[in-house]
């Protein structure tokens, strides 16, 4: 143990060395110490014995860095939502009581078809986000007033519980383009493969996961599926985030029980914070006033927007130009448009979204839109002739009483047209020769 003891030391005092302020100490810093602990060759519970050999003083700073660098960074929005409560640094301070808690967790589970029942990980859960990212939230409700509307509509259709809404903020905290390591992406943080299963779109231009109407029905539609196949909306919660066939595994391994905190042991790491995550949400959003947490206004409702069909490929800027839209709001109302242009295909209509007071705007000065894409077009650089024929020409087998004469005449081109793409010196063909032609008509 001393040996031990003395690689934390010489750890600890070159991060408190000089009394540097608490703002000089770097994450990367605090996180090889951690990692130093972590490597001991020692049992856990040995581990904690090192800790502890700290002063209190150094403890609680050490220990505050590393929650200030999990949860307060400015990078919020990178930092994964869902905390495990094995990952909780430290004790949690008790912000809720026990007693409270049961209390508003019945309150709501009578009235949602959820299992919401008080038990200590949810506790520690609440109490964590309540103590470390309160500040955040006034921000995301003001993002929920604009997407929560357009997620009861459909959650409302296909008969799901409304509640469900607080799984966009589990999955992505109400960012459309949200992007996980794995390559999840938008609200509803669908993967590539899964999107086209429920006919998102992805193209260059375009990626409707970011769509936040067509993600939300592709969801509902993932939902039901997984309700159908589980009966219960808590495993259809786990099994959205890790699959179905992890929540089956679990299921298994756990001898056969079917409610989630019965399995929860046997999920993956993640998943088995995923169903509190979503708990915790939806319980600090159901008392947020009582939590003495108050909404930001948001920029728009959805209700103040509508839709029109571009008629030709635009870009966001020659909108902005032409109507005064603010660029951040109309980036904030389409986010599906990967490079800022809204494509025009004639099998497919595309659409941008503005705010109601700028539609008339843009009835307006359509043409003129219209008319600044075309000239900016016209100023960017085109393929020259001779490499864009490549892509169109044919090779041509000269058959028995064929001359240059007879084939120009089939394909509406000139002979020495003929004679140049071949690099021929005169007229003369031979039966099987192959001839390149960029045809002007067949």
């Amino acid at each position: 143990m001393k040996k031990y003891f003395s690689i934390i030391i010489f750890s600890v005092s070159s991060l408190f060395a000089q009394n540097q302020p608490k703002d000089s100490i770097t994450v990367k810093k605090v996180t090889e110490i951690t990692k130093v602990i972590d490597s001991l060759p020692i049992k856990s519970e040995e581990k904690k014995k090192v800790v502890t050999l700290y002063s209190n003083d150094d403890l609680k700073k050490m220990d505050s860095l590393l929650v200030e660098a999990k949860f307060n960074s400015p990078l919020f929005d990178t930092i994964p939502y869902i905390i495990n409560d094995k990952d909780i640094i430290g004790n949690v301070t008790q912000i809720v009581t026990p007693e409270l808690l049961k209390e508003r967790l019945a309150e709501i589970n009578a009235s949602t078809p959820f299992n919401l029942e008080f038990n200590p990980a949810l506790e520690k859960v609440i109490n964590n986000y309540l103590k470390y990212r309160k500040k955040y939230y006034p921000a995301l409700m003001a993002r929920a007033k604009y997407y929560f509307p357009i997620f009861e509509k459909y959650l409302d259709q296909y008969e799901i519980p409304l509640e469900m809404k607080y799984l966009a903020i589990v999955e992505s905290a109400l960012h459309p383009k949200a992007k996980s390591r794995v390559g999840a992406t938008g609200l509803w943080q669908f993967m590539y493969g899964t999107g086209k299963q429920f006919k998102l779109a992805v193209n260059s231009y375009v990626d409707e996961r970011q769509d936040p109407i067509k993600a939300t029905v592709a969801a509902c539609k993932y939902l039901n599926y997984l309700y159908d196949f589980f009966n219960d909306w808590d495993l259809a919660l786990a099994a959205y985030n890790s699959g179905p066939g992890n929540v089956l595994k679990a299921i298994k391994r756990s001898g056969g029980y079917r409610n989630y905190w019965n399995i929860r042991p046997f999920l993956p790491r993640e998943t088995a914070g995923y169903v509190p995550a979503f708990y915790a949400t939806m319980y600090i959003f159901k008392y947020a006033q009582e939590l003495g947490i108050f909404p930001e206004s948001p920029k728009i409702y959805n209700f103040q927007t509508d839709t029109i069909h571009v008629k030709r490929t635009i870009f966001f800027n020659q909108i902005v130009e032409k109507t005064g839209i603010d660029t951040d709001v109309l980036s904030f109302l389409n986010p599906q448009y990967k490079l800022d242009i809204i494509p025009y295909i004639k099998k497919k209509k595309f659409a941008v979204r503005l705010p109601r007071n700028k539609v008339i705007d843009f009835l307006d000065k359509e043409r003129e839109i219209y008319a600044l894409a075309q000239s900016e077009d016209s100023l960017r650089e085109k393929p020259l002739p001779k490499y864009f024929e490549m892509d169109k020409r044919i090779r041509y087998k000269v058959r028995s009483g064929d001359y240059l004469g007879k084939i120009a005449s089939k394909f509406g081109v000139r002979v020495r047209d003929i004679k140049r793409w071949n690099n021929m010196r005169n007229t003369k063909l031979k039966i099987g020769q192959r001839l390149y032609i960029y045809p002007r008509r067949m």
